[in-house]
């Protein structure tokens, strides 16, 4: 039998829902995904980093900017990436091949849409008041109120809409994750701690 699992990850910025990914990679010694996402769909395709850098968790977008910006492509003719859209495929294949070959926990990128079809993956959004990320961002940023306020803002604006234009679901309501949680209430390691509990009793047999 297949034991293999996955944990997926959405989060408002600010929620320390990286931390609870990898706090929760550790638990379960399991490999984590983020960024890491980024460099592995580079070897993939030999394209550039640079240019899934600039569509990290951003929707349909028009790349020949990145042409003047002198960007190179690998093995693959410019007409074939024209849009962030062949970006997101090829990053989708390597979320859909890593959870196939191992368990894992991987943040953000739309990853519960695109292992919807895998009865292991357990979808997680993590969420907190606005206060609590403000201050969360600051001292992780080293910035003032006001500019993490308009940071929140801003990616409080992008993941959605990369979510909701990728994938046939809502980002942060409910019904679209197994399970959502405020990280706010019990902080980090207690965060982990439930949702540990939540990811160990569905997938029992």
């Amino acid at each position: 039998m297949d034991n293999k699992f996955v944990i997926t990850i959405g989060r408002q910025f600010g929620s320390c829902g990286k931390e609870i990914g990898q706090e929760l990679a550790k638990r379960f010694g399991i490999t984590f995904y983020d960024k890491e996402l980024i460099s592995l769909a580079s070897k993939e395709s030999g394209l550039c980093q640079e240019f899934f850098e600039k569509a990290d968790e951003k929707n349909s977008g028009n790349l020949l900017q990145a042409f003047a910006a002198g960007f190179t492509f690998g093995p693959f003719q410019y007409n074939d990436f024209l849009s962030n859209d062949k970006l997101f495929q090829i990053q989708s294949d390597v979320i859909r091949k890593v959870a196939g070959e191992h368990s894992c926990v991987i943040v953000g990128r739309c990853a519960d849409y695109i292992l919807r079809d895998n009865k292991r993956c357990i979808n997680v959004f993590v969420h907190a008041d606005m206060e609590k990320r403000v201050k969360t961002v600051m001292n992780r940023q080293h910035i003032s109120e006001q500019e993490a306020r308009e940071l929140i803002r801003k990616m409080d604006k992008t993941r959605p809409n990369y979510y909701n234009f990728y994938s046939d679901k809502e980002w942060g309501v409910a019904s679209s994750y197994h399970l959502s949680v405020d990280s706010g209430l019990l902080g980090v390691h207690k965060t982990v701690d439930f949702i540990q509990k939540f990811v160990e009793e569905a997938l029992k047999d």
